[in-house]
């Protein structure tokens, strides 16, 4: 009856069921154990579990088993209780049952939960059977923390990768912004025949939105289409991003006309597409559509909506948007909700509204407000509040060129000269550079970065020789146009 109220979610049924026994034996305790697991109830397994150990009404001994311990350590590691998780595992070896292959693997997975990695290797390697399960567990911890040259070394001395594994792989390279890295990931899996699932798409997808890898995104939008997944909005939803990130507005609103169940990320990532791509006014119009159809917006909704009216200068519907947050759907704004609102003003003149609206946020403003300050100085020519802006960013970061050539901008715009040698200056004197420009081009499904002013890639030569060919071309094009000009001219 227990296992039945288990499979049906009837929890508290179950519970009252368990303690009308007054003497459990083995099979009820852990029954009730995977019960509470199941429905992530941690501190009843764990209570559950002492009163095993405790045993008040029992005359027979009850030794927890095989089956008690895998519950147990998962609720270990769903608490993030290092200390109980260590008592734990003392048990399992106190009672002989370290080398199950279920316990270790139990083991290994509340370790990684606890970031506790050496503790997690010393399991690994003692473990009697490393299949799959364990080489993946290890993997995502080490992806979980960031260290995923690591990652990649367990990956590569993996002796058989499943799904999951390569998946972890996409995921970690695309969590650290190595994008490159994930799309040959990708490849690979489907090279050594492992055909990518819903969720392996789901990691590789940001990766081609960051590269602007449009033609791989439009292989993995019809594969999915192929593959049935496009059944699943989060797929469509990624998509969606993805083209517009790579700059097909039209693929991407033909394809949320298409979502079958449009969630709440379906309306915010198509707001958002539409108002990166300058259209306000059709962004405007979906929130309100998505508004009639019921769907309450969060704030990722209110971040791409007041994008759109700062790129558009709506500025009433702006600051009626900012306030129907709070009041209409009892969501307190966030520090991009400032920025762009911020940014809104500063692009319709009010310069002054802007300033008083950055002091009395609730949080710090960052660069990036007083940056967007500091910018809208120069078409209205204000100084005074340029000067403000420069003094927070001077504390928030100091070393960012931009911001000492915008200022120096203004004072060239005013006539100021002296106030642009004294920037100048400032830039020789704390030996600023650049951050060197990149740009990023697609083909044959991969990704190649340029830098400026680097030329260590093997194919550099033969690339100069052909722009220096190119641009001969293009000279003397210009010189006939030129030539021709003149005869005209003349005659």
């Amino acid at each position: 009856m227990v296992d039945v109220c288990d499979q049906i979610s009837e929890i508290e049924y179950a519970s009252l069921l368990f303690r009308q026994v007054l003497e459990p034996n083995i099979f009820l305790y852990n029954t009730i154990i995977r019960a509470y697991t199941h429905k992530q109830m941690y501190l009843f397994t764990i209570n559950v579990y002492k009163q095993m150990l405790k045993q008040p009404h029992s005359e027979e001994p009850i030794f927890p088993d095989r089956y008690t311990y895998p519950f147990v350590l998962r609720s270990c590691g769903g608490l993030l209780d290092v200390s109980l998780g260590k008592q734990v595992h003392g048990h399992v070896c106190k009672n002989g049952l370290k080398s199950n292959n279920v316990i270790e693997n139990s083991l290994l997975d509340m370790y990684v939960k606890f970031d506790c990695m050496r503790e997690a290797h010393k399991v690994f390697d003692e473990m009697s059977e490393r299949d799959v399960i364990a080489w993946n567990s290890l993997i995502s911890g080490h992806i979980k923390l960031g260290q995923v040259r690591k990652a990649r070394s367990l990956f590569d001395e993996m002796p058989n990768k499943s799904i999951v594994s390569w998946t972890a792989m996409i995921s970690g390279y695309t969590k650290i912004g190595c994008y490159g890295d994930a799309l040959d990931v990708f490849w690979r899996m489907q090279m050594v025949g492992v055909n990518p699932d819903w969720i392996s798409l789901l990691s590789v997808l940001p990766a081609c939105a960051q590269l602007g890898a449009l033609e791989v995104g439009k292989w993995i939008h019809f594969y999915a289409e192929k593959n049935g997944f496009l059944r699943k909005t989060c797929v469509c939803n990624a998509l969606i991003e993805m083209y517009a990130k790579c700059g097909s507005l039209g693929e991407a609103w033909q394809l949320f006309n298409q979502v079958l169940e449009r969630d709440v990320i379906s309306w915010s990532t198509m707001i958002g597409a539409l108002a990166n791509h300058g259209k306000a006014r059709e962004a405007v119009e979906l929130f309100e559509e998505m508004t009639r159809a019921k769907f309450d917006p969060n704030e990722i909704t209110f971040v791409g909506l007041l994008s759109a009216c700062g790129h558009a200068g709506l500025l009433n519907e702006g600051l009626r948007y900012f306030d129907s947050m709070r009041n209409d759907y009892k969501i307190e704004p966030g520090i991009e909700h400032y920025g762009c609102l911020v940014d809104l003003l500063g692009r319709t003149g009010r310069l002054e509204q802007a300033l008083k609206l950055i002091r009395s946020m609730p949080m710090k403003p960052d660069s990036a407000i007083w940056g967007s300050l500091l910018s809208s100085c120069r078409p209205c020519r204000n100084l005074e509040i340029a000067v403000t802006a420069m003094e927070h960013l001077l504390e928030l970061e100091p070393d960012d060129t931009g911001n000492y050539v915008l200022l120096a901008n203004i004072y060239a715009d005013l006539g100021k000269w002296d106030g642009v040698s004294r920037m100048r200056k400032f830039i020789r004197t704390k030996s600023m550079k650049k951050t060197p420009g990149c740009s990023l081009i697609e083909a044959n499904s991969s990704v190649q970065e340029f830098v400026s002013g680097d030329d260590s890639k093997p194919f550099s030569k033969d690339l100069y020789w052909i722009l220096n060919l190119l641009a001969l071309h293009q000279s003397q094009a210009d010189d006939q146009i030129d030539a021709i000009t003149m005869f005209k001219d003349t005659d």
